[in-house]
């Protein structure tokens, strides 16, 4: 029987990596739930072959049921009736199967109900899912909503909302207004307390939510009168039992069909803050931004996973000429090309991953106890690690994964444009993961002042010791010479940033944004890719040819571009 885990062997060697040891130590906490739980670890490999059980269910799942059920999801579409969200019937079916299984509350603590698995488990899943059908990944992955409201609400409200997640129902963070996308600061969607019932009260519209008539709601809303900016906004938990939120319409969308996509009216409708006001969106959204973000990444590379299935599958069985399609150079280097994307945006995000599971367990760890002076300068280096990687992850395999779905239906042909075929649902699936969670062009911002400041630089410096400390361990290729084409594009990229910060405009640095940070994300992507070659060059070592390949073209290309920057900017 097919199984979406066990199937694709590179799942395993993420789950697999060094860093694990210390991640399910952390997220353990020395195993302490041993004796309480018995679905709790007793040790280290005890851990690892709970994640494999877990990852195997949700294989299983989603092959055998989310995967096929897809194209009649897509077909039927989310329907909005009297106010209220409506299911494709195969998403209830979705639903069904995840719910019997307990894949729910991933993340969270077993004293509420949770499966306490590490982040990095929890993206592989949702990996997994994505794979199958990308818009009920975004029903169900939405519990990690749950995260904000673990990390910033009270006990109280931690006790009465994160066990029903954990049972199975749904999430929505309620951010987007008609006026207000990327810009949060505008966000006019009134909270006032009622005194009277001793809660607050919140009116006016929500647009773009997506899962928008889930049960738990958090809520971006302006609580302090007069003002105009993200200083008056906090955060709230509205809950569907109480009442008084319609869902207006579901929009009519290029694709993922079966995520809902809702705009909301709020008619005095009660909620409760989250956490301490005015920090709404300086503190709360980032966090879950910073979630929304992983998961999109996660979604966008198992998209990309679900089109070189396709691709592969399309290439090896059609004939043309008398030979079968991927004997075409031209078709077997689109191909080539689509796993090697995949290959190195995979590495970014599982690394991405290690980094979010380390700094969230010391956060938790900091919630029973003080953390040693070692533990605190952990928990800051790995979340500003976590800061910098999100963007990078989120953004490039938002793009690769527009790209792949492209050149699957273009491999496939005229066929690829025909609605009997997968890879025209994955191609429109595709198009949003580079829009919502934050655009390219917001990823790029937020990635630029760690290219300026050296963080990244720093980073890749100590990528390039670790790779140089295990060379003499490597067989099978030279991995001296890919070290040293790494140093080259490195020395390109320094070039090009001392050339722009040497300007000293804004606007300059602002227009070659995009550029530096592919540069950057290129680099750091094949020297990921070059570790894991170097530990499984089996699975990895065609990948890194011609990713790197791909690398040096593009930071070639960008050197050039941002080189004479200074004059194209000029002729606006």
């Amino acid at each position: 029987m097919a199984n979406s885990y066990t199937d694709i062997p590179e799942l395993k060697f993420h789950l697999h990596n060094d860093a694990m040891r210390h991640i399910a130590e952390l997220k353990e906490q020395g195993y302490a739930d041993a004796g309480k739980y018995d679905y709790a670890p007793v040790d280290f490999d005890d851990a690892m072959d709970s994640y494999e059980q877990v990852l195997e269910i949700v294989g299983d799942i989603n092959a055998n049921i989310i995967a096929p059920n897809a194209e009649s999801v897509d077909a039927e579409g989310a329907h909005c009736e009297n106010g209220r969200v409506r299911y494709a019937q195969k998403t209830y079916e979705n639903l069904d199967a995840i719910n019997k299984a307990g894949l729910n509350g991933m993340t969270m603590p077993r004293r509420y109900g949770g499966l306490s698995l590490p982040v990095v488990v929890y993206t592989i899943a949702s990996e997994i899912v994505s794979a199958g059908d990308a818009s009920f990944e975004n029903v169900w992955s939405l519990q990690n909503c749950i995260e904000t409201l673990y990390c910033y609400g009270t006990e109280e409200q931690r006790q009465k909302y994160i066990p029903r997640i954990c049972e199975g129902e749904t999430m929505s963070m309620d951010l987007t207004e008609p006026d207000a996308g990327s810009d949060l600061q505008a966000v006019t969607l009134r909270a006032t307390y009622d005194e009277a019932n001793d809660c607050w009260r919140l009116n006016g519209v929500k647009r773009f939510i997506t899962n928008g008539d889930s049960d738990l709601h958090l809520v971006l809303a302006r609580s302090e009168e007069g003002t105009h900016d993200g200083r008056g906004l906090s955060m709230f938990i509205y809950d569907k039992r109480n009442g008084g939120v319609d869902v207006r319409r579901i929009e009519n969308k290029l694709g993922i069909h079966g995520s809902p996509t809702c705009e909301l009216t709020f008619k005095n409708a009660r909620a409760e803050l989250c956490g301490d006001r005015k920090l709404g969106l300086i503190r709360y959204v980032m966090s879950l931004m910073n979630g929304a973000r992983l998961g999109i990444a996660a979604q966008a590379v198992g998209i990309q996973q679900a089109a070189y299935e396709e691709a592969v599958a399309y290439a090896n069985s059609r004939r043309q000429y008398g030979k079968e399609v991927i004997n075409f150079p031209a078709v077997y280097d689109m191909v080539a090309t689509i796993k090697a994307r995949l290959d190195a945006g995979r590495s970014l995000l599982y690394q991405c991953a290690r980094y979010v599971d380390i700094y969230k367990s010391l956060e938790d760890i900091q919630r029973s106890r003080p953390l040693t002076s070692e533990e605190r300068q952990d928990m800051k280096r790995y979340q500003r690690l976590a800061d910098a990687f999100t963007p990078l992850a989120k953004g490039m395999n938002s793009e690769y994964c527009n790209q792949s779905t492209y050149d699957c239906i273009q491999i496939h042909g005229g066929s690829g444009y025909m609605q009997e075929y997968r890879c025209q649902r994955l191609y429109r699936d595709a198009r949003i993961t580079s829009i919502y969670e934050g655009t390219t062009q917001l990823q790029v911002v937020a990635a630029l002042r760690y290219i300026t400041n050296g963080t990244y630089f720093t980073v890749i410096n100590e990528l390039s010791d670790a790779i140089a400390a295990q060379l003499d361990t490597c067989e099978g290729f030279d991995a001296t010479a890919f070290c040293s084409r790494i140093a080259d594009m490195k020395a390109l990229l320094e070039q090009c940033v001392e050339f722009v910060k040497s300007k000293n405009d804004q606007d300059l640095l602002d227009y070659c944004g995009r550029s530096l940070y592919e540069m950057t994300s290129y680099i750091i992507m094949c020297q990921l890719l070059l570790v894991d070659a170097m530990r499984c060059p089996e699975l990895f070592q065609k990948s890194l040819t011609v990713f790197f390949n791909i690398a040096e073209s593009e930071a070639a290309r960008h050197s050039v571009w941002i080189k004479g920057s200074e004059a194209s900017l000029a002729t606006r």
